[in-house]
C-alpha cells in the first residue's frame, strides 16, 4: 500500500470504527473488539508511512480545492509524523485501559464514549497530517467538538459546568485569535501552506511578527498557556481515560504541536531569531512552567495535581519553539513524545487507584503501594520521566531544550528548566513516598474515599490479584507497558533526533 493510501486509511479508519460501534451498542464485547482492532489498524497505517518520511519523502493527499490556493489537503512531514505515531500508538493502550476502567467502574454511555474517542483520534491525525493552516484549523475545531461529550460524560451539574468552560475557552480563543491570525496571514502572503523556513519572511515587520505570534500562541487554547488554561483543570471531572486523552494522546498535544508547527513552517526560526519577537513568548511560557508547578504543589486531588503538571510541561514545548534554535526545536519535538508517555502513565495510575480503591486524594494514599505495587511502581517511573532524570525519555527532551537555550545565549531559561524539574520532584515524589513508606491509616482499609463516593468497600484480598489488591488487569497491563515505554524512549531518543533533524527539509 502506498503512503498516500496509508494517509487516507489512517484518517478514515477511526471514523469507520465509530460507525460500526454505533451498530453494536447492545453487544459490548463486539464494540470493544472493534475499538481495539481499529486502533491497531490505524497505528499500522501510520507506521507504514514512516520509512517514506525517513527517506526524505513527503507523501500527501489533496482532498478538495475550495478556492484557488485554498485547499483541504494533507502532507506528512517529520514533526507531523512524530505526533501521529504518538497519538495512534497511545490510542491502542488507552483503548485497552478504557475497557478495563469503564467496565470496572460500571460507567454508563460506554458506546458514546468510544465513538467520541475514535472521532477525536481521527481529528488529531488530521491535525498532524495537515498541509496548510486551513486544514489544520478545521481539524482543530472538530477535535474540540468531538471531545466535549467526553468531558461532560457523567452528565452531572459539575460535568456540565466543566464542559461549558472547556468549550467556551477553546472556541473563543480559536475564533477570536487563531482564525484572525490565519486570515491576516493569508492577506499578507496569499498562501496558508506550511513551508520549510516559513512563509512570512519578507512580508512582515518586527511588530507584525510579534502580533501574529501572539494571535497564534493564545489562539491555540489547547496549548494551555496562562491565562487561557482554566479549561484543563476543569475537564478533570471526566473519567480518567478522557484525562489520558486530554493530557497525553490528543487534545493538549494538538495544542502545542500546532504552536510548534506554525513557528517552524509559517514564521520560520530564522525570522523569529532575527526579529527577536518571540522573547515575550519565552517569558510567558516560563511563567506558565513555574506558576503551574507551584499550584500543583498545593493540590491534594491527584488528577488536579497532574493537570497543573501538564500545564507546566506543555509550556516546555512552547518555550522550545519560542527559543527558535535547532536544538530547542528538537527538544520541543521530543518532549511531545516523552511527556505523552510519562503523563499517560501517571493518569492511568490515578484511574487504577480510583477503580480499585476509590481514592482520589493524595492525603488518603498512605501505604497504598503495599496493595498496589505494580500501579505505584509505574507511577514512580512515570514521575521520573516527567522530572527528566535518566534513564527515562524525559531527560533527553529537557537536555536538548537546555542546549537550545544555551545556543541562543538565553541562560536564564536553563535556570527555569532546572527550577521546574525541582518543583516536579516536590509535587510528584510525595505521592510515591506516601504510597511506599507511610503506614496505612488504621481505620482506612485502603478505601478511605469510599464513603465520599457512595461505594461499598471491598474486603481486603478480593481484588483481581488476590492479596495484592490491584485494579482489573485491563487497567494494570497498559500502565505497566507505558511505564516501560518511558525507559525505552531513553534508548530510542537517537531515532527521534534523526527524524526531527530533517524538519527543515522541503515538504
Amino acid at each position: 500500500m502506498s503512503s498516500e493510501m496509508s494517509i487516507i486509511f489512517a484518517l478514515l479508519l477511526p471514523l469507520a470504527g465509530a460507525v460500526l460501534m454505533v451498530t453494536q451498542d447492545k453487544r459490548p464485547n463486539v464494540r470493544d473488539g472493534i475499538t481495539l482492532l481499529t486502533s491497531l489498524l490505524t497505528f499500522g497505517c501510520v507506521l507504514s508511512i514512516l520509512p517514506d518520511v525517513l527517506a526524505g519523502g513527503r507523501p500527501g493527499v489533496e482532498v478538495i480545492e475550495l478556492f484557488p490556493q485554498l485547499t483541504f489537503a494533507f502532507k506528512v512531514e517529520p514533526l507531523g509524523m512524530l505526533f501521529a505515531l504518538v497519538a495512534s500508538g497511545l490510542w491502542i493502550v488507552t483503548s485497552v485501559y478504557a475497557i478495563g476502567y469503564m467496565r470496572g467502574h460500571h460507567e454508563e454511555n460506554q458506546t458514546r464514549f468510544f465513538i467520541c474517542f475514535a472521532l477525536a483520534i481521527s481529528s488529531a491525525l488530521a491535525v498532524a497530517f495537515s498541509r496548510n493552516l486551513l486544514t489544520l484549523f478545521a481539524a482543530y475545531e472538530v477535535l474540540s467538538l468531538s471531545t466535549y461529550p467526553l468531558v461532560t460524560h457523567h452528565g452531572t451539574d459539575e460535568a456540565k459546568r466543566a464542559g461549558r468552560v472547556y468549550l467556551g475557552i477553546l472556541l473563543t480563543t480559536s475564533v477570536l485569535f487563531f482564525l484572525f491570525g490565519i486570515i491576516w496571514t493569508w492577506h499578507l502572503t496569499g498562501t496558508l501552506e506550511f513551508t520549510p523556513g516559513g512563509i512570512l519572511s519578507g512580508h512582515v515587520t518586527g511588530t507584525t511578527v510579534g502580533l501574529l505570534l501572539a494571535l497564534f500562541a493564545f489562539g491555540t487554547g489547547k496549548a494551555a498557556l496562562m491565562p487561557f488554561h482554566r479549561w484543563l483543570p476543569a475537564a478533570m471531572v471526566a473519567p480518567t481515560p478522557v484525562s489520558a486523552l486530554l493530557h497525553a494522546v490528543a487534545v493538549v498535544k494538538v495544542g502545542v504541536f500546532t504552536v510548534l508547527k506554525i513557528i517552524v513552517y509559517i514564521f520560520g526560526i530564522d525570522l523569529l531569531s532575527s526579529t527577536n519577537m518571540s522573547e515575550w513568548l519565552m517569558w510567558v511560557a516560563s511563567f506558565t512552567i513555574l506558576a503551574a508547578s507551584i499550584v500543583a504543589l498545593y493540590k491534594d486531588n491527584l488528577k488536579a495535581r497532574l493537570a497543573y503538571s501538564t500545564i507546566s510541561q506543555l509550556s516546555y514545548i512552547v518555550l522550545g519553539g519560542a527559543l527558535a534554535t535547532q536544538n530547542a526545536m528538537i527538544g520541543a519535538g521530543m518532549h511531545i513524545a516523552m511527556h505523552a508517555v510519562g503523563k499517560i502513565t501517571l493518569f492511568f495510575c490515578a484511574g487504577a487507584l480510583f477503580v480499585a480503591h476509590h481514592k482520589k486524594n493524595i492525603s488518603n494514599m498512605n501505604g497504598i503501594g503495599r496493595s498496589m505495587p505494580f500501579t505505584m511502581s509505574a507511577f514512580f517511573l512515570g514521575s521520573i520521566c516527567i522530572i527528566g532524570l535518566p534513564p527515562m525519555g524525559g531527560s533527553w527532551s529537557k537536555w536538548y531544550l537546555a542546549l537550545g537555550a544555551i545556543e541562543g545565549d538565553n541562560w536564564i531559561f536553563v535556570v527555569v528548566l532546572m527550577v521546574s524539574s525541582l518543583l516536579s520532584i516536590a509535587y510528584l515524589m510525595p505521592v510515591v513516598v506516601r504510597a511506599f513508606f507511610f503506614a496505612p491509616d488504621p481505620d482506612d482499609h485502603h478505601h478511605g474515599d469510599d464513603a465520599a463516593h457512595g461505594h461499598e468497600p471491598k474486603p481486603k484480598g478480593e481484588g483481581f490479584w488476590g492479596q495484592i489488591d490491584e485494579a482489573p488487569m485491563f487497567c494494570v497491563v497498559p500502565l505497566c507497558l507505558t511505564a516501560v515505554g518511558c525507559i525505552l524512549l531513553f534508548f530510542y531518543a537517537p531515532a527521534l533526533h534523526k527524524l526531527l533533524m530533517t524538519i527543515q527539509v522541503g515538504l
